[in-house]
């Protein structure tokens, strides 16, 4: 792999996690006044709207193009279930300690690939679930005022996540970034648009503003993940997506001021270390899922 390419790829990871930081930092605070349904409703309409009006002002006909609107649908209905399960979740926990729960994603992964695709888990992998689960005890566990029912949401937020990853992985290389991130916007607008009735409440003005500030962050980070992806694999850059830990702790206490306690530290650190001991050795095996070879 060309060096400069992989090192423009982690770039684009690392500006891509710290706008789904702000995303998820600006939902926080949305859903504490409007429906989920609405706030997503609302940051997918923004999705569509923002990389239509660009393929429409670049006059690139090739964005509106669709190779594989199954997957496209497909990606977009995890999506859609993840973006409720999380910030549904925002409302009960803080986002240092939701941000770190969804990273059980790889685990997810990990197991999906072996119960649906037949893949090989090795010793060392099932070590890193054993070790996730520890992890999420540590972060949830009594004492910290998080061990609800709440603290489920990010968990279940991660397992469709897995799934989100899975569909893109096999979509990687059908369509463009800009095609694959507007058509991923227009179809979970359709899908949020059906629920809406059942849940709207009209936003007020400066409601409207923080929903375009939300959706503007998660549309940049959807591109720029996926002209990430376009440059090299997803396990190579997955090391790069936990600096999105600090950030959300940063945003959390600037925001919010809440920071995780020591044991909720400690479980972040082996859910992180689960899912790096998950990634790192599909490296050496080119021909995994889980590498997101196209």
């Amino acid at each position: 792999m060309n060096p400069n390419a992989f090192r423009g790829a982690a770039a684009l990871i690392v500006c891509a996690v710290a706008g789904l930081c702000a995303h998820d930092a600006i939902a926080r605070h949305m859903v504490q006044g409007l429906p989920v349904v609405v706030v997503i409703w609302a940051r997918y309409l923004g999705q569509a709207v923002l990389m239509g009006g660009a393929a429409l002002l670049r006059r690139d006909g090739r964005a509106w193009a669709c190779r594989r609107p199954d997957l496209h649908f497909l990606r977009a209905l995890f999506l859609v279930a993840l973006s409720i399960c999380f910030i549904a979740g925002l409302r009960h926990v803080p986002l240092a300690e939701a941000t770190a729960l969804n990273f059980l994603a790889p685990l997810f992964v990990l197991l999906l690939s072996r119960l649906v695709f037949g893949e090989r888990v090795h010793a060392g992998q099932w070590l890193a679930v054993l070790l996730g689960l520890v992890g999420v005890a540590l972060v949830v566990n009594p004492a910290s005022g998080l061990f609800t029912w709440a603290a489920l949401l990010p968990c279940a937020a991660a397992f469709f996540l897995s799934c989100y990853q899975l569909a893109t992985r096999q979509a990687a290389g059908a369509d463009s970034a800009h095609s694959s991130t507007l058509w991923l916007g227009v179809f979970a607008l359709l899908l949020c648009s059906v629920l809406l009735p059942w849940f709207w409440t009209q936003p007020s003005a400066a409601q409207w503003l923080g929903l375009a500030g939300m959706a503007l962050a998660g549309t940049l980070a959807h591109w720029l993940f996926a002209a990430a992806y376009a440059r090299a694999t997803p396990a190579r850059l997955a090391p790069f997506t936990y600096v999105q830990i600090p950030f959300a702790a940063l945003l959390g206490f600037v925001l919010y001021s809440s920071l995780p306690g020591l044991l909720a530290w400690w479980g972040i650190v082996l859910i992180l270390s689960s899912g790096l001991l998950v990634v790192l050795p599909t490296l050496a095996r080119p021909g995994s899922l889980l590498t997101g070879r196209r």
